[in-house]
């Protein structure tokens, strides 16, 4: 039987540590239109306070959560704290403006001055460009484009290293391999369901560039089961991917191991990977999510589990069909 190990490791060449966990604080700005349900004001503090005193030292965030919650309650606990503790590594995303579309220079440019204003800081470690999906390749790219003022942002100390975080594996692998980019972050495609995004862990490894996996759990499916939480990225899971849940269900249980920790694991198990990004919603959740990830799991299980082949189609592109 093996466990992953969870001591901090860098985050490639950026001269960061952070931990194999992140946690993730998308639904910490009450999103019940992705995530349906939602998350009171004082249970997110108060899960942010625990987060803080906590053993994870990262924490990621985006513009687009809940359009600027998720920023602003970090930024109330972080003002309580007098700014991030030290040891933490905190992220966020710049993003295109969400009711106009605009995805320009200068929209990525108030982005992330808004972000900034909502958590309290002068600058931030680690901005990823955001969904480049809804741009393209070659507009992102463009003179004086989003990627042109997220790299001035860094020349002027607003940041200190830039990321891309999106979601078609081709257009990632596309603005990986530009080397204009120190992190990635690729989510709901890595999975024990879905392996869309197994290339794009070759080509970051092969660039050095970090990859953080997002939605180890297929945004719910594989933390609470079929029965629970019948939802796959973010929608109604279809009859075929709550009848391959089940084949899982059925070999975990076998093993006496929960699906989570299997679903958790089968991401920190990849040395590809530097961090699992992990939404957390209540404080107990913390210990929760640290007790999955350290759960010895027997090697027949990830046999088993091995046998149940994942998909290589892109999770989304299916949902849009």
């Amino acid at each position: 039987m093996g466990k992953p190990a969870l001591w901090p490791r860098p985050l490639g060449r950026t001269g960061l540590l952070v931990d194999p966990l992140c946690v993730g604080c998308a639904s910490l700005g009450d999103m019940p239109e992705t995530f349906a349900y939602s998350v009171a004001e004082e249970q997110a503090l108060a899960t942010i306070r625990a987060i803080l005193d906590g053993p994870i030292h990262f924490l990621d965030t985006a513009a687009s959560y809940g359009n600027g919650e998720s920023e602003r309650r970090l930024g109330v606990v972080l003002r309580e704290r007098g700014g991030l503790p030290p040891g933490f590594v905190l992220s966020t995303k710049a993003d295109r403006d969400l009711e106009t579309g605009e995805f320009t220079g200068a929209q990525i440019r108030r982005s992330l001055e808004r972000s900034l204003g909502l958590l309290g800081r002068e600058s931030v470690q680690l901005c990823f460009l955001h969904d480049p999906e809804h741009i393209g390749f070659e507009a992102a790219l463009a003179p004086g484009g989003p990627v042109d003022a997220l790299l001035q942002a860094r020349d002027e100390g607003l940041i200190e290293h830039v990321g891309v975080a999106g979601g078609p594996v081709d257009l990632m692998t596309r603005l990986v391999r530009t080397g204009l980019f120190e992190a990635a972050i690729t989510h709901n495609r890595y999975t024990l369901l879905n392996t869309a995004a197994e290339s794009l862990l070759d080509v970051c490894r092969q660039e050095g560039v970090a990859l953080l996996n997002a939605a180890p759990y297929a945004s719910g499916i594989l933390a609470k089961g079929v029965a629970a939480y019948p939802r796959y990225v973010y929608r109604q899971a279809p009859t075929d991917i709550v009848e391959r849940v089940r084949g899982l269900e059925a070999i975990v249980a076998r093993w006496q191991v929960p699906l989570a920790a299997a679903a958790l694991q089968f991401s920190l198990r990849d040395p590809r990977l530097v961090s699992t990004v992990v939404g957390v919603t209540r404080p107990e959740r913390l210990a929760e999510t640290i007790a999955l990830a350290s759960l010895p799991i027997p090697e027949g299980c990830w046999a088993e589990l091995r046998s149940v082949a994942p998909t290589r189609e892109d999770p989304e592109a299916a949902a849009r069909a």
